[in-house]
């Protein structure tokens, strides 16, 4: 089954005891596939200053779990953070994960793609230009792209309905468009 445990906690001991759970749970359920979504969290870089070294401890069973890797028969261990340079650099070390991807800012191309995948069935503006938002989106993932294009969405339904008061008449919401404005707005606020 899919299960997700909070891994962190204010009680001495609670996190690593954590950390212990979800490595004997994944050995016991083998095959299983242990997925640590933002690992930067679990485990920062050390030195931080925290006055209950909970860090330390954490990262200390994390990498105790992870050189016994070799007993969790059965057992892959997946990590995922979009802050790769404040993760523990013992976490990263050769032989603990084997294999670090980099997923990089989209392309045009395939920003263009994205683009089309969440405006698809919107009501565009004959002004919005799919092309001219790709270039103003250089530095976007495909989640502030997703975000820009719901948060253009619900400015344009705002202000539609200041405007009508409210009122829905089926007339007037055929007229109803996502402006350009809209985006340029939602682009300038995802992009802060």
């Amino acid at each position: 089954g899919n299960r997700k445990i909070c891994l962190q906690s204010k009680f001495v001991g609670e996190s690593e005891r954590g950390i212990r759970e979800v490595f004997r749970k994944a050995k016991q359920a083998s095959p299983s596939i242990l997925f640590f979504d933002e690992l930067d969290s679990i485990v920062p870089t050390r030195g931080g200053g925290d006055s209950t070294h909970v860090t330390e401890r954490v990262i200390s069973q994390f990498l105790t779990e992870m050189d016994g890797i070799e007993e969790l028969k059965g057992v892959v261990v997946l990590g995922a953070t979009n802050r790769l340079d404040i993760v523990d650099p013992a976490v990263l070390r050769p032989g603990r994960f084997d294999l670090l991807l980099e997923l990089p800012i989209p392309d045009d191309k395939t920003r263009l793609r994205i683009i089309q995948i969440h405006t698809k069935g919107k009501p565009l503006d004959k002004d919005v230009q799919l092309k001219e938002l790709v270039g103003k989106t250089e530095t976007f993932t495909g989640a502030d792209i997703e975000s820009v294009a719901r948060r253009a969405s619900i400015l344009a339904i705002r202000e539609f309905l200041e405007k009508e008061k409210g009122r829905l008449a089926v007339e007037k919401l055929k007229a109803f468009t996502i402006k350009k404005k809209h985006f340029e707005e939602a682009i300038e606020a995802i992009g802060k």
